[in-house]
């Protein structure tokens, strides 16, 4: 059987589409080395640019650049609608995998299964903001109503999917990702201590991440802190807000200016707004967090959720979209109001015995993700087209 694997997003390993195609096909490799699972099937990974990657017997990659070498929208649709269905033909795929929502639609003789992370820009047009974008949703649209089989992140993507394309239950298959491992591994002192310092921090703040689009919430976040530093019974007890996060003036306001609602509320020195993190200082932001701030109203997996639990760290979310099928009875809810958020903030900081067994419930919820499960079930519905 050979099957194909749309792995163009491993250029861009920090994306959340970059991480599950890095993790998925690294457990395929510990697949071929250490059982026989997937004696039986050759894989190609299709890119639009060359990356390194050592790949075991049986995988090999195809490089089919387009003609358009700006890396943008146009050729996105180039590529994954034009130029990916000849090549997957002309080297006689069995089946092919797409790793993300894309206007990808094969010969009838080729199984497409794809992987649907959410459907964010169907529940929510205002991210559909010009001609190419809306063009680009509606070539997605048929796609995923054409695919064979789907896979969703999340039983709400799938509810989403049978609400707004009306798609066979039958159809689809939920299974749950993970995150990276690097949540997983210990911390020596040493690098601890270099990131606090790096960002000039101490243990046991709040900490709000994850994205700074509109629907993360993170402007409620930031008042519902505002209005814990004026209740006078707390005596100074608040900890500092860090606040992570690429800020971008011109996606305002599609994205929360941050800087701005500081500002207005006047807690520039109650709160450090650190940017852009990398990968592997994310780990120490959420392991010294006394609470990691997650009132999102719309995720399709919701990652950060995860991470903060793999590190023993309370998280306080919302019960929308997603987020409690990650978060089950291992974090605190709130409805995403600014008074709600204060209130669940507060009992966070004055029950030290409830945020403690909050921390060691999640991090016991998040052995229930894997990689490995999440690949098998791949593999399983790949056998069977």
């Amino acid at each position: 059987m050979i099957v194909g694997i749309n792995a163009s997003f491993l250029r861009k390993p920090a994306t959340g589409i970059g991480q599950v195609t890095t993790h998925f096909l690294n457990k395929l490799f510990e697949f071929r080395k250490n059982t026989s699972l997937i004696d039986d099937i050759e894989f190609i990974l299709y890119l639009e640019e060359e990356v390194e990657i050592q790949l075991p017997k049986n995988f090999s990659k195809n490089i089919t650049k387009s003609f358009y070498k700006r890396d943008d929208l146009i050729r996105k649709i180039w590529w994954e609608k034009y130029i990916l269905p000849k090549q997957i033909l002309k080297d006689k795929c069995d089946v092919f995998f797409s790793m993300y929502q894309c206007p990808t639609i094969l010969n009838s003789k080729i199984k497409h299964l794809m992987l649907v992370h959410d459907i964010i820009p169907k529940i929510f047009p205002s991210y559909l903001g010009n001609m190419r974008k809306k063009t680009y949703q509606k070539l997605i649209d048929k796609a995923i109503i054409k695919a064979d089989n789907i896979i969703t992140v999340s039983k709400n993507t799938k509810n989403d999917l049978e609400k707004y394309f009306d798609i066979d239950s039958d159809k689809i298959k939920v299974s749950y990702i993970s995150v990276d491992p690097i949540f997983e591994k210990e911390i020596s002192e040493k690098f601890n201590r270099e990131i606090l310092k790096k960002y000039n921090i101490s243990k046991n703040y709040f900490y709000i991440g994850g994205g700074l689009e509109i629907r993360k919430n993170v402007e409620n976040s930031l008042r519902a802190y505002a209005q814990l530093l004026d209740e006078k019974d707390l005596n100074k007890k608040v900890p500092e807000l860090l606040v992570s996060g690429k800020f971008f003036e011109n996606l305002v306001p599609m994205i929360t200016d941050v800087p701005a609602i500081i500002k207005e509320l006047g807690i520039e020195k109650q709160v450090k707004f650190i940017g852009f993190v990398n990968q592997k200082e994310l780990p120490i932001l959420y392991k010294n967090a006394k609470c990691f701030i997650f009132p999102s109203n719309y995720e399709g997996f919701g990652m950060p959720v995860l991470e903060a639990m793999k590190k023993g760290t309370p998280v306080l979310t919302s019960k929308k979209s997603s987020l409690a099928e990650v978060g089950g009875d291992a974090v605190i809810y709130s409805d995403g109001s600014v008074e709600d958020i204060a209130k669940k903030l507060k009992k966070i900081l004055i029950d030290e015995n409830f945020a403690n067994k909050l921390g060691k419930k999640g991090k016991e919820r998040s052995k229930k993700f894997s990689w490995n499960n999440f690949s098998k079930d791949v593999i399983a519905i790949i056998k069977k087209s």
